[in-house]
């Protein structure tokens, strides 16, 4: 398993234990008040059965009392163990309690003269173990028709028997479980189609990126076989920036323009004509303006390939200074990109260290005594410092390196800031 199947495969079990811990306790409570709703619905329509088939709804003449006392005789032997019949006005008919509605009698709190329209109920704990709903039903002619005046109040009282509460919690408790087992399956099933469309979606990423790559070596080997290169120079003087940049910080979208600034920094020399590119002896005034343009030109390029956007920085101000004596915009210290300025050190190393047609590589303690003395005028003194700290290292291990050499050490550092 790869650090991002494992860390997928955490996630997906975390949400998946904190959805089961949320739904579970919510499917118990909802299931519990379902049953409880049920219970009550029985009872209630059961309450109103009865007392319609003893005439105990239209609770007035001499023979009301009679008939509620009937009523609430059969009401309490059945679904409730008390029962109670009001008239219209709230007066007590008729009362009956069962054995175990005698002792939860005395337990329950009083409650005032009815006077309510639609029925209801309430949960209540009788000495802290037996389970009591009490149930409030306005009695009316026709009981589906809450227009129709009320004529008299049940009220009972059922006492959820031992093996009754044990079925709910039971029901519950497998309510809750099988939603929490639910969450869980859904996560693990998640978990596989997660990971393939993951790598798929990498793996075209991948692909892109990799197109974006060889066209930016393209572009490369492009400028330097018209520059009498080999192109090892863009090799090696991206790879020493990116060192530079690491240990500067840099990271994620910066350091990938970074790389991609560095190696094509002079990818602008593709508009220059052969006579300027080419020229072996040292350029004219006029002739120097004309290369100088390959920055612009470089701009240009950049800016017409969205992936290149970030390259930019390095490409437009690769040639500025420190002290503002650069070109083409005379930039100085901090206007300038800090990519550019990295690379400013980097392309001076690399180009006073290698040897090139017209000079011999220059030694290490030579290149940094150059590089000390531009230090504050063509290169940021911050850079320099990071830079100083690794220099040898660099130099010993470009030292005598091919292309070939170069292109893997640059490879690494791609496949380490662009391969994530």
């Amino acid at each position: 398993m790869n650090p991002f199947q494992k860390k997928t495969a955490i996630r997906i079990a975390a949400v998946s234990v904190i959805l089961a811990s949320l739904a579970s306790p919510i499917s118990w409570f909802v299931a519990r008040e379902s049953a409880e709703n049920g219970i009550v619905s029985l009872a209630i329509e059961e309450s109103g059965r009865l007392a319609q088939h003893y005439d105990a709804i239209n609770l007035i003449g001499p023979e009301a009392k009679e008939h509620a006392a009937m009523a609430a005789k059969t009401i309490s032997g059945g679904l409730f163990d008390i029962a109670e019949i009001y008239d219209r006005n709230g007066a007590k008919l008729a009362a009956s309690l069962s054995k175990e509605g005698e002792k939860a009698e005395l337990l329950l709190p009083e409650h005032g003269v009815p006077n309510y329209k639609t029925a209801s109920y309430e949960n209540v704990k009788v000495a802290g173990k037996h389970w009591v709903l009490r149930v409030f039903v306005p009695l009316r002619a026709e009981s589906a028709d809450l227009n129709t005046p009320v004529t008299g109040y049940f009220e009972g009282v059922r006492i959820i028997p031992a093996w009754q509460q044990e079925q709910i919690y039971t029901a519950a408790l497998t309510v809750a479980l099988m939603v929490g087992l639910a969450s869980l399956l859904c996560g693990a099933a998640l978990y596989p189609v997660v990971v393939y469309l993951s790598a798929d979606n990498e793996r075209k990423t991948h692909e892109v990126l990799d197109s974006h790559i060889s066209m930016m070596e393209a572009l490369g080997r492009a400028i330097a076989k018209r520059d009498s290169d080999t192109g090892a120079h863009n090799y090696r003087v991206a790879w020493i920036a990116a060192r530079i940049a690491e240990h500067m910080g840099l990271m994620g979208n910066d350091m990938q323009a970074l790389i991609a600034g560095s190696f094509l920094h002079d990818v602008g020399k593709i508009g220059i004509s052969d006579g300027i590119l080419l020229k072996p002896g040292k350029l004219d005034d006029a002739e120097m303006a004309i290369m100088r343009t390959h920055v612009e030109q470089g701009e240009e390029i950049v800016k017409g390939m969205g992936w290149l956007d970030g390259a930019h920085a390095i490409v437009a101000a690769h040639h500025e200074k420190w002290n503002g004596s650069g070109y083409p915009r005379k930039l100085s210290g901090n206007d300038i990109p800090l990519a550019a300025r990295i690379f400013a050190v980097a392309d001076v190393f690399d180009a006073l260290c290698s040897k090139r047609p017209y000079k011999e590589p220059m030694g290490f303690a030579a290149a940094m005594s150059i590089l000390e003395k531009d230090t504050g005028s063509h290169f940021d003194p911050a850079v320099m410092d990071k830079f100083r700290v690794i220099a040898p290292e660099l130099y010993h291990r470009l030292e005598n390196s091919s292309e070939n050499d170069a292109r893997q050490l640059l490879e690494d550092r791609v496949r380490q800031h662009f391969y994530k």
